[in-house]
């Protein structure tokens, strides 16, 4: 068996590095350089709270890896289980939570209720007008601009040829793959194009309604490092969340609407909705009030109309399969998903349950 995986993000190179502990030869190809896409523009957050239920299993498998990356890649990839820590500045919001947990618990996933004082005493400094607080020790945060170039390094030290800056001219069913550095042929074809994964899987017949967007981050100066876990909040709409890294820089999103993707392709950030996205920073943490941020950016991210990604075999084409569209929630999945699709790929089975997220819920 041959397999070329369309998309050198995280998803893809990390199914490349699976198929070939697998002994599958596969091929990885990138318009761009590997890991430059949305996975660079991503927060890094490697959270389980406040996903659709049955992605939990998926989730849970991908923590796992998180923990094996350095040994499996040999590489730090900065993966640190820091804990999650979301505030809850509202009744709703309290509400929200103890939904969600108590949903979850059956699903594998236990969060700690914190109140005011815990809240104070094990974070002194973080929302400190918060009413209460949930807590997951297990999760925490990676380095976004290592991951992908990990498991592509690894990859090609496993095998795998990584093949990369080649625009995709066409794709044939078989599979033929026709880029600007040459043509390739493989039994199968893993769609891992991101946004652009749509468009492919509408060349095979499986149409995907998809937006393309941007969440607007940035980071400010290093400062002493006092931030332990990832914080976020729980909130029906699209909360603040922030995170300081070893170095001391602090990175934070959210809080503003998704960045429109302009002619040219990308999503840039808008300086305006900074002072909007601070306050929101600011109460999560006050001792951030005077800080300067250094730098403002954003990255193009498929989100699909029910919100969550495409997974699994093609309804259409034998050979063919897809992870795309991940709706800017798919960093924390990505080892799991790139196991799993391995897994998938090589057995047409998975132990994990994929089946929500099959291409075929859009077919008319």
């Amino acid at each position: 068996m041959s397999v070329i995986v369309l998309g050198g993000g995280l998803m893809g190179s990390a199914t490349a590095f699976f198929l070939a502990r697998r002994g599958i030869a596969a091929t990885l190809i990138d318009t761009g350089r590997i890991g430059a896409g949305a996975t660079v523009a991503s927060f890094g957050n490697i959270r389980r709270s406040g996903r659709y239920l049955p992605q939990l299993p998926l989730a849970h498998r991908s923590l796992a890896l998180w923990g094996q990356l350095e040994a499996l890649l040999g590489r730090d990839v900065e993966f640190r289980a820091t804990g999650h820590l979301r505030l809850i500045f509202d009744p709703e919001g309290l509400a929200l939570m103890r939904r969600f947990a108590e949903d979850a618990r059956p699903w594998g996933l236990e969060l700690e209720e914190l109140g005011p004082d815990q809240i104070r005493q094990r974070f002194p400094g973080l929302g400190p007008e918060a009413i209460a607080a949930s807590f997951s020790p297990r999760d925490g945060s990676a380095n976004p601009r290592l991951i992908a170039p990990a498991f592509a390094d690894a990859a090609v030290r496993a095998g795998v040829q990584v093949v990369d800056q080649a625009q995709v001219l066409s794709v044939k069913p078989g599979f033929t793959v026709e880029t600007a550095r040459g043509t390739f042929h493989a039994d199968r074809l893993v769609n891992c194009a991101g946004h652009h994964g749509a468009a492919l899987a509408a060349q095979f017949g499986e149409p995907v309604p998809i937006e393309v967007r941007g969440p607007q981050m940035a980071v400010t100066e290093p400062l002493p490092h006092r931030i332990q876990p990832v914080v976020g909040v729980w909130s029906a709409e699209h909360g603040a969340y922030l995170r300081q890294v070893e170095r001391g820089n602090v990175v934070f999103g959210g809080a503003v609407d998704r960045m429109t993707v302009g002619a040219d392709g990308r999503a840039h950030a808008d300086p305006a909705r900074l002072p909007a996205q601070l306050r929101a920073v600011v109460r999560l943490c006050p001792a951030l009030r005077h800080v300067a941020v250094i730098r403002q950016w954003s990255g193009a991210e498929g989100y699909v109309r029910d919100g969550l990604p495409v997974m699994g075999g093609s309804g259409t084409t034998p050979g063919l399969f897809h992870a795309f569209g991940f709706c800017g929630h798919g960093f924390q999945l990505g080892p799991g998903v790139g196991d799993a699709m391995a897994e998938l790929v090589a057995t047409d089975r998975c132990e994990t349950p994929l089946e929500d997220f099959h291409i075929g819920r859009f077919a008319a």
